[in-house]
C-alpha cells in the first residue's frame, strides 16, 4: 500500500520496554533516580524524591493485595493535589489495577455519573474531598472500601493511606525493591486508566487508555526538562496534569507544584525558586501579562502552553512580561489521545510558530478532512482533524466504536484545523462550537483572542446567539480588569476594527465576573449558552 500524499505521518523511531507494563517502567525509573528530588510543594516547600514515591507504590500494592485487590479492578482517586497522589497512582497500577483519578469539584450528580461509568471498588479521598463527598460515596454500592489520605482518627470503618503505603498493612517494615515484582499484565490491551472526557458539550464520557498509549506519551520529547526547574498549576486528576506529570517523574525532572492558582502564590513561587519552565493553560498567561507587579520573573525561559491555541499577541505580550524568555511552546491533544497527538517540542523550539500548536508526535497518522464530504484535504485547507495510532484511546466506556472512529480507524476528534506546508499544525475550533452566521463559519477563539487584546478585559468567551435571519450572531461575555471600565459599544468597534464582517459582535456584549471553564481552562461554552436566557450586562 501507499502512503496517502494529504495524511501527516509522524516518525517511528521509539524505544519501548518489551514487557510494556506501565507500572514495571515507573517503578523501575523511579527506584534508578531514588536520590532525586522530583517534586516540591510550592505553598508547603515539603519535598518527595523518587525513591519515597516508588517505596509507597510497592508498599501499597503489597497492602492493596493482602485487602483483597485483584488484578483489573479498577480504583478511584478523588483528591487536589497532594504527596500521596503518585504513590497511589503507580501503587494501584503496580498491583494490576485501573486507575480513574475524579475530579473533587464535581457536583453530586456529576460524581455519580462518573463512578457509574467505571464502577470502582475502592477510592482514595483526601480529607477535604471526602467531607464533601461522604454522603454520596456511601449511598453507593459501587464502593467497598474507602482509604483516606492525611489523619483518620476520626473517620470510622475507613481505612489509611498511612498505614498502608508506609507499612504496607503489617507493620513488617518496607518491601525491598529487588523483592517487588509488579503484577504481569497485557501492555497492548489492558486498560490502566480511566480518565473522563472534558465535557465542555455534554457529561464526560469514560476514556479507556492502556499500558501501551501511556508508555508511548511517556517515551515522547518531554515537556518538563531535566535541566530546569518546572512549575506545574495543573490538576493531577487531569489528562494535562496527569500524563503530563507521570512524563516528568518517568524521567525525574524537578517539579515544582502548586494545589490551585493564585497570581500572587504563583509570582513568589517562581521568584524563591528560580522556576526556569512555566507548564500552564492561556488563560494564566493572560492573567499574568495584564496583572502588574515587581516580582523577579528573570528565571523563566521556556513556557508551554497547553488546552487552548495562543493569539500571536498574547505571545508577544508574554514575552514582554518575561524578560529572559526563549520559547514559547504549545500542543495539541486531548485525554482520547493520551495528552498529545501534535506540539512544539525543545529540540525544534526554533521552528515554532504564533498561533500554531506543533509537528505531530512519533507513532501517529493525521488527515485533515472536510466536515461535509469526508475527503482529506491537503496544506491550509481547514477540516475536522483525524488522528490514529498507539497513541489513541482503546475507546470509551460502555460506547461503540463506530460513532467515534472512522472506517478507516481514525478517530474523529470533532476539531477544526489544519496544517501548512512544513506540516506544522494550527487549530482553528471544536466543530460543535463554530458559530453559523450566513453561510460563514466564525471560529469564537478568534474572536476572544482579539478582545483579550483590549487593556480593559480580563477574560472573555464568545458563543453564538439564535437569531432568525442570520441563523446565528457572535455574543461575547467579557470579565473585566479590576478598575478598569469599557463600554459594549467600544468593545464591539474593538472588534470590528481587527476582523472581517461575518466576525462582528452583533449578539452584542454582556459584562460577568467569571467566564465557565474546565480544569484544563477550555471555556465552557455550554454554560454560556445557559446564561444567555439568564445574564444581562451590567453595563
Amino acid at each position: 500500500m501507499l502512503k496517502n500524499p494529504k495524511y501527516v505521518y509522524g516518525d517511528e523511531d521509539l524505544c519501548l520496554p518489551a514487557h510494556l507494563n506501565f507500572g514495571s517502567f515507573m517503578l523501575n525509573n523511579l527506584w534508578m533516580n531514588k536520590d532525586k528530588v522530583t517534586l516540591i510543594n510550592g505553598s508547603t516547600h515539603e519535598t518527595l524524591t523518587c525513591g519515597e514515591i516508588a517505596q509507597e507504590a510497592m508498599n501499597l500494592a503489597i497492602s492493596l493485595k493482602n485487602i483483597g485487590f485483584k488484578r483489573g479492578e479498577v480504583v478511584a482517586i478523588c483528591s487536589e493535589n497532594r504527596r500521596e497522589f503518585w504513590g497511589t497512582v503507580i501503587g494501584i497500577v503496580c498491583a494490576g489495577g485501573v486507575v480513574t483519578t475524579i475530579n473533587p469539584g464535581y457536583s453530586k450528580d456529576e460524581l455519580i455519573h462518573v463512578l457509574n461509568i467505571s464502577k470502582p471498588k475502592y477510592i482514595f479521598c483526601s480529607p477535604n474531598t471526602y467531607n464533601m463527598c461522604e454522603n454520596t460515596l456511601k449511598s453507593m454500592n459501587i464502593v467497598s472500601k474507602i482509604i483516606l489520605y492525611g489523619d483518620v482518627s476520626n473517620k470510622e470503618n475507613n481505612l489509611s493511606y498511612s498505614n498502608l503505603a508506609k507499612t504496607n498493612g503489617k507493620d513488617v517494615g518496607m518491601i525491598d525493591f529487588e523483592e517487588f515484582e509488579v503484577v504481569e499484565v497485557n501492555g497492548q490491551t489492558d486498560t490502566v486508566f480511566i480518565l473522563y472526557s472534558s465535557g465542555t458539550t455534554g457529561l464526560p464520557k469514560g476514556v479507556m487508555l492502556t499500558h501501551l498509549n501511556v508508555l508511548v506519551s511517556c517515551c515522547l520529547e518531554p515537556t518538563m526538562q531535566s535541566d530546569k526547574i518546572n512549575l506545574t498549576i495543573t490538576p493531577w486528576y487531569h489528562t494535562m496534569g496527569l500524563i503530563g506529570t507521570l512524563r516528568g517523574l518517568s524521567k525525574a525532572v524537578k517539579v515544582v507544584f502548586l494545589p490551585k492558582f493564585e497570581i500572587e502564590s504563583y509570582l513568589n513561587t517562581i521568584e524563591r525558586y528560580k522556576i526556569n519552565l512555566l507548564v500552564v493553560v492561556p488563560p494564566v498567561l493572560v492573567a499574568l501579562c495584564k496583572y502588574q507587579s515587581n516580582h523577579d520573573v528573570s528565571s523563566v525561559n521556556v513556557i508551554y502552553s497547553g488546552a487552548a491555541p495562543l493569539h500571536g499577541d498574547t505571545i508577544k505580550d508574554v514575552h514582554k512580561r518575561f524578560p529572559k524568555l526563549e520559547s514559547v511552546l504549545q500542543g495539541y491533544g486531548m485525554t482520547e489521545v493520551t495528552l498529545a497527538v501534535a506540539r512544539d517540542v525543545q529540540s525544534k523550539a526554533h521552528l515554532a510558530k504564533p498561533g500554531g500548536v506543533g509537528f505531530i508526535v512519533k507513532n501517529a497518522v493525521i488527515k485533515v478532512v472536510d466536515i461535509n464530504t469526508r475527503e482529506p484535504l491537503g496544506p491550509n485547507q481547514p477540516g475536522e482533524i483525524c488522528a490514529k495510532g498507539v497513541i489513541i484511546m482503546k475507546g470509551y466506556v460502555g460506547k461503540s466504536k463506530e460513532d467515534d472512529f472512522d472506517e478507516e480507524g481514525f478517530f474523529k476528534t470533532g476539531d477544526i484545523g489544519y496544517y501548512d506546508e512544513n506540516k506544522y499544525f494550527f487549530i482553528v475550533d471544536r466543530l460543535k462550537e463554530l458559530i453559523k452566521y450566513k453561510a460563514y463559519q466564525v471560529p469564537p477563539m478568534e474572536l476572544e483572542a482579539v478582545l483579550l487584546q483590549h487593556p480593559a478585559v480580563r477574560d472573555a468567551g464568545v458563543v453564538g446567539l439564535p437569531d432568525a435571519s442570520a441563523g446565528e450572531v457572535p455574543l461575547a461575555f467579557v470579565v473585566l480588569q479590576p478598575n478598569a471600565n469599557a463600554t459594549e459599544k467600544e468593545l464591539q468597534q474593538f472588534v470590528a476594527d481587527r476582523l472581517s464582517n461575518p466576525k462582528q459582535l452583533r449578539g452584542g456584549v454582556r459584562f460577568v465576573e467569571e467566564i465557565p471553564k474546565n480544569p484544563s481552562g477550555k471555556i465552557l461554552r455550554k454554560r454560556l449558552r445557559e446564561m444567555i436566557k439568564t445574564t444581562k450586562s451590567k453595563l
